[in-house]
């Protein structure tokens, strides 16, 4: 894992090439701290340059930039391919290996079987660049999922890519400003989806896709459209009509064994290596899998905190005595955890806004103290049912959708006119009359999210409106047309044949890549710590999309078939437990000790200045939140995160 940069200039000066470029190298050395590397040809107009995490081949051998052994071609790579040494037994022997690492392997594999059929070989998580010296031709290319960031644009009349926004942010040609519409985007979602980014003229290449420049097409100030080489669409349609025709118990088998193999690829490495565990299915299956593939006892990690219901450490702890690892828990009080908050605008160079992006960077920080690389169990949510909304979404809609609009309204008004402490305190009373599987953690923030479905017109806008932060960003932003945004994509127009899968396929396109996986690539990488996501393996992904729904949501139970596959690792009493996600208690600070920090950013004076922002709407929530008759926390900390960034970049 490591950061790349890199740019295309037919005018550049030629005393500035070298400076450029070791700028964006330093920008962001945080990615690849063991070398810098650098490679340009002025007289061809183009500069890379490499931040290296030294993983595989700690030798010089391993270094970039790094040239083909044809010579034809350079490349700077970030990420990880898993079979790169089957891959390098099928290459020809003519090859002249300079060392064993994953990035000579992938610059062979290019030069001797093309891009295409290479990309269909690989098994792994990348971003890379790779000039063809004979064409004159820069091509930059992303993982199926996205695991790993680029982004791309033209400052000036250069084209310029980089891991992060904070090597573009360094190139000496004109001021970047912000894009309205990916503010909007923004202020909905949380996060700028692909391919946008918060400035305008640059952007993220989409997952699963390659770009193309000549120098022809730098000339013109031309960006070419992106090839998609892989397709989440393609591959939940073929396999949604190729249902996998085995029993549960061949099903069950299949999984384990696709696990094992994508695990046993993922743990190889000259570092050592560790796993996250929080005490869910999904870490807990791919730590138990882990610690049955090896002789000694893994490293895992957990950070919990004080505030009742958000310690999952306590469950770690069981799991891990159970199977044996070596475990490290860090559990933090509020004061601890918030003192990470000035480092966010830094460590997520554009505005995000996921309040677990505060345990996640304290996790990977924890973790890079003893380990190079940890193994997460991010993905399982999406693929095998594990959200509330791909259960509750679907039902909701269905019950809702038969009640007239006029009386949907009244029950929204009717629940927004208790605050959410009420109706917990209702739910708690209530609760020793209910099932076991209806009980739920935070019921008054849940029944708000509920009634926001109710005036919704198709199950996509049931999705929007459970992972909107803003609902009406028109409401906020000055001078904004909401016509222009991102979900009138064609994602809306992709029917499954069932709305649970509708709502999963939902996930894995939009908040998969564009919150998950950003959220775990940048707060791993500000500690230098290389994440690796087995359950987002390719061949899971579509195994997982050709079985039933029966297998992922069966006896009231989301995960099903990977509860199966972790029976065989651990005893039923610790699986079966309420799942209380990776967070912080966000509302309670903001009324508390975060009170004084955000009244300053939020002040009206300052908001006006910017001229993004109505003060008034936002002070009318932030007096709201602060009496607790609302919890406004997830649409105050947008904002909140939005101008903590924008202070830090006008510094």
């Amino acid at each position: 894992m490591c950061g790349i940069s890199g740019f295309i200039s037919p005018d550049f000066a030629q005393n500035s090439f070298k400076k450029t470029i070791y700028n964006m190298v330093n920008e962001i050395d945080h990615r690849g701290p063991d070398r810098k590397g650098i490679w340009f040809d002025y007289y061809a107009g183009v500069a890379l340059g490499h931040n290296r995490l030294s993983i595989v081949d700690l030798s010089e051998a391993g270094n970039q930039p790094m040239i083909s052994s044809c010579k034809r071609y350079y490349i700077v790579f970030n990420g990880e391919i898993y079979n790169h040494k089957s891959l390098r037994e099928k290459l020809p022997d003519s090859i002249n290996w300079q060392g064993h690492s994953d990035t000579e392997t992938l610059i062979n594999g290019i030069s001797c079987w093309g891009l295409k059929n290479t990309l269909r070989e690989l098994v792994g998580m990348f971003a890379f660049a790779i000039w063809d010296r004979k064409k004159k031709k820069l091509t930059l290319v992303r993982d199926r999922l996205g695991e790993k960031p680029l982004y791309y644009g033209f400052r000036g009349n250069t084209m310029i890519f980089s891991s992060e926004l904070k090597a573009i942010e360094t190139f000496p040609e004109k001021s970047l400003k912000i894009n309205k519409n990916s503010l909007g985007l923004y202020m909905r979602f949380g996060y700028i989806p692909s391919p946008y980014s918060i400035y305008e003229g640059i952007y993220k290449l989409p997952p699963g896709s390659f770009v193309e420049f000549t120098i022809e097409d730098v000339k013109e100030r031309l960006i070419p459209c992106s090839t998609q080489y892989w397709s989440l669409e393609s591959i939940t349609k073929r396999q949604q009509s190729n249902t996998f025709l085995g029993t549960h118990i061949d099903a069950i088998d299949y999984l384990e064994c696709l696990l094992k193999d994508t695990i046993s690829g993922q743990m190889q490495g000259d570092v050592p290596i560790g796993a996250f565990l929080s005490g869910g299915i999904d870490s807990s299956t791919v730590v138990s899998i882990m610690q049955s593939q090896s002789k000694n006892p893994l490293n895992t990690f957990t950070v919990g905190f004080q505030e009742f219901g958000y310690d999952e450490s306590k469950s770690a702890r069981a799991i891990s005595s159970f199977i044996g690892t070596n475990h490290n828990d860090l559990v933090l009080s509020s004061a601890e955890a918030m003192k990470t908050i000035p480092y966010l605008p830094e460590i997520y160079d554009e505005p995000f806004s996921d309040v677990s992006q505060i345990p996640t960077f304290l996790i990977s920080k924890f973790a890079s103290k003893n380990v190079k690389v940890c193994l997460s169990g991010d993905g399982g949510d999406e693929l095998f049912c594990g959200y509330s909304r791909h259960i509750a979404g679907p039902k909701i809609w269905r019950i809702f959708n038969k009640i007239p609009k006029p009386i949907r309204k009244i029950c929204v008004n009717f629940i927004h006119s208790l605050p959410p402490t009420t109706w917990d305190r209702f739910y708690f009373f209530c609760e020793y009359f209910l099932p076991k599987h209806l009980r739920i953690n935070f019921p008054g923030l849940k029944i708000y999210k509920i009634s926001d479905l109710i005036n919704n017109d198709s199950l996509f806008e049931v999705y929007i409106s459970l992972i909107s932060s803003w609902k009406a960003p028109e409401d906020i932003i000055l001078n904004y047309d909401p016509s222009k945004e991102f979900y009138d994509y064609e994602v809306s127009n992709i029917k499954l044949n069932d709305p649970h899968h509708q709502m999963m396929y939902f996930d894995s396109l939009i908040y998969l890549p564009n919150d998950i996986l950003v959220k775990v690539d940048r707060a791993a990488m500000s500690s230098s710590l290389e994440t690796r996501l087995p359950l987002l393996d390719h061949r899971i992904i579509e195994f997982a999309w050709s079985i039933p729904l029966s297998m992922k949501l069966k006896d009231k139970k989301s995960k099903w078939l990977l509860r199966q596959v972790l029976k065989k690792y651990l005893p039923n009493n610790l699986i079966e437990k309420p799942k209380t996600g990776f967070s912080v208690p966000i509302g309670e600070w903001l009324r508390g000790p975060l009170k004084n920090w955000a009244n300053e950013l939020l002040d009206e004076k300052l908001i006006d200045s910017h001229q993004y922002f109505s003060s008034k709407s936002i002070q009318q929530k932030w007096k709201e939140h602060l009496t607790g008759r609302k919890d406004w926390s997830k649409q105050i900390w947008t904002i909140l995160m939005f101008q903590s960034w924008l202070m830090k970049r006008q510094n």
